[in-house]
């Protein structure tokens, strides 16, 4: 039984396939197309997954997507009669409902197939629905605690449910306008930070500030019975719609304030304006606030359930700072979250829905790691280094793990291009930026030399899962960087390039299961430096994850990368016999 599941039209387009219930590929269209977060329809991806598993569009019998227009149609009319939003909200809404309809043409013309070879049964799917079953589906529970929650998905932003076996009992739903991902939004937005999918970068900025203005932001969203709402005098999407421009199928959100939140907060700060305290205060009471209304929606789900496993799903559960926080400030002992828990993972949510729910077949699959992805052969990644001109060195495994650990010892910043792409938004050890975490003077390097990124912006430690208490005042498998714990106090001068402003880090626990020529690696560091840590951030440049290597070289020479692993082959821009007009590092810090 070959299922395809698909996220199409909102952030992050991906497709997965699921075969007998096993989770074979998993791809976001972004690593193709080039173009972050981007939303339109994932056809490059759907062929990915077939050419995977050697399939052709007819072998599959189910395609599952992860949205459904006529969910919750009677609380849209409601809301229209109720709220009278624009004729500019109403239409810009049925143009975007418009872009979901015709699925089975887009599919055929996107794989260059004709009407008649798709043979699949389609399947629409509340959003929802597909984040919950993103989340417990796949998880190592029998029965968990669910809360799902994002900006907006079929009209909804927040759903929680108790889940057991292959099925879930739904409890509450917050519905448009109310969303704490759209507050976040809104925020992040304010702070000059224009683009979908940048709320990542106010989540790092929070720590450098103080909650000052928390009150301001407590009077944009309170607790509501066991759930949340929104002051909608602070906003204006409920009246003026969800605004988005496209950038060759790009969202670019709109800001949707109301003047009423400027009164509150000040003025707006331009993309170019420096940073202030102000603005790091900002942050830091948004961040405050929303860890609030989370830990709220938790504590009331548990008083229901009383179970002690949670399953997190939806784009607000990629906030890794509220999530380490779960289970000192919740009763829930054990938190899974997936990769993927934002828009992206609902192309396998999808996917399991059909195979566990709708067909009834049972749960066999547990997803304990990220590599669903594009892979590249040794030989194309040394045919790519010939390509582009330049001297490598073909090393066996240990030779490779040994030289690449020295260059690390010596300061050199390292691209590592290993096996099967990373799912989700986190580079996990594939397509990483790797270097030591002991050196103070690292952070600055990557950020202004390599990434061309604000100087606040941290870091991850990759650390072997084995020395995670030694190191982090919790002791607990961390595989897709989805929580923020703090470091070990007498930790921090050890690994100041990945020890965050208040002393936490969002870490990486790398298994010698799921990676082992990672472990390998982070492991040999160890044996030379007493430090079981690599610094670890993702291998691009103001782009999405590489995910080819000729993708990977542009990046290295682009940038001030001193070393890139590819597969087998090792490039070292510093070594005497390469070519002069790449010799000379790249740019220098601003």
């Amino acid at each position: 039984m070959n299922i395809i599941g698909i996220n199409a039209y909102h952030g992050d387009a991906s497709a997965s396939l699921v075969i007998d219930g096993q989770l074979v590929a998993a791809v976001e269209e972004e690593r193709f197309n080039r173009i972050k977060h981007w939303a339109g329809f994932p056809s490059q991806s759907i062929q990915y997954c077939l050419d995977v598993a050697g399939l052709t569009i007819d072998d599959i019998d189910h395609v599952a997507v992860s949205f459904d227009p006529r969910a919750n149609l009677r609380k849209r009319l409601r809301f229209v009669a109720s709220h009278r939003p624009s004729v500019r909200a109403i239409v810009d809404r049925l143009k975007r409902q418009g872009k979901t309809l015709g699925l089975e043409d887009q599919l055929a013309e996107g794989l260059s197939v004709q009407r008649s070879q798709i043979k699949a049964q389609f399947h629409r799917i509340e959003h929802h629905q597909t984040h919950v079953a993103a989340g417990f589906l796949i998880s190592p529970f029998d029965e968990a605690a669910v809360l799902s929650v994002d900006g907006m998905g079929d009209f909804t932003s927040t759903m929680t449910a108790f889940a057991q076996g292959s099925d879930w009992k739904e409890f509450d739903r917050v519905w448009f306008p109310h969303s704490i991902g759209f507050l976040y939004s809104t925020i992040t937005m304010y702070l000059g930070f224009p683009y979908y999918g940048d709320e990542y970068k106010v989540m790092g900025l929070a720590p450098y500030g103080e909650p000052e203005f928390a009150d301001s932001i407590r009077k944009m969203i309170r607790p509501n019975g066991d759930t949340f709402e929104l002051n909608l005098d602070f906003f204006t999407h409920h009246k003026a719609g969800v605004k988005m421009k496209w950038n060759d199928g790009a969202p670019i959100v709109e800001p949707f304030h109301s003047q009423k939140l400027i009164e509150e907060l000040g003025p707006m700060r331009t993309k170019d304006e420096p940073m202030t305290p102000r603005h790091d205060n900002i942050a830091k009471s948004l961040q405050v606030v929303t860890e609030e209304i989370i830990l709220h929606l938790l504590n009331r789900l548990h008083a229901k359930t009383k179970s002690d496993n949670l399953c997190m799903t939806g784009g607000v559960a990629m906030n890794s700072v509220a999530n380490g926080k779960i289970t000192s400030q919740t009763p829930f002992k054990n938190v899974y979250i997936p990769a993927g828990a934002a828009d992206n993972g609902t192309s396998f949510g999808a996917a399991f829905y059909v195979w566990n729910k709708v067909l009834g077949k049972p749960r066999s699959f547990v997803q304990d790691h990220a590599y669903w992805g594009c892979e590249s052969t040794d030989v194309e990644c040394a045919s790519a280094i010939t390509d582009a001109g330049l001297p490598f060195d073909l090393l066996e495994e240990t030779k490779l793990i040994d030289q690449t650990t020295d260059l690390m010892l010596d300061g050199n910043v390292v691209g590592w291009f290993q096996g099967r792409m990373e799912f989700g938004a986190r580079a996990l050890g594939s397509r990483s930026l790797i270097a030591d975490p002991r050196r103070t003077d690292m952070r600055d390097i990557i950020n202004l030399r390599i990434k061309f990124r604000e100087k606040f912006r941290p870091f991850a430690p990759s650390i072997l899962e084995e020395h995670v208490g030694e190191w982090f005042e919790i002791d607990e498998a961390t595989p897709y960087m989805e929580k923020v714990f703090p470091i070990r106090k007498e930790k921090h001068e050890l690994i100041p390039a990945v020890t965050h402003v208040d002393g936490s880090g969002r870490l990486q626990t790398v298994s010698n299961k799921t990676n082992p020529l990672y472990h390998a690696l982070i492991t040999r560091f160890y044996e030379k430096t007493g430090v079981p840590i690599v610094l670890n951030t993702s291998l691009n440049e103001n782009e999405p994850v590489v995910r080819t290597p000729a993708e990977a070289i542009s990046c290295f020479l682009r940038t001030d990368m001193d070393v890139l692993v590819l597969g087998n082959c090792l490039i070292n821009r510093h070594r005497t016999d390469f070519p002069a007009k790449h010799a000379k590092r790249a740019c220098s810090a601003p």
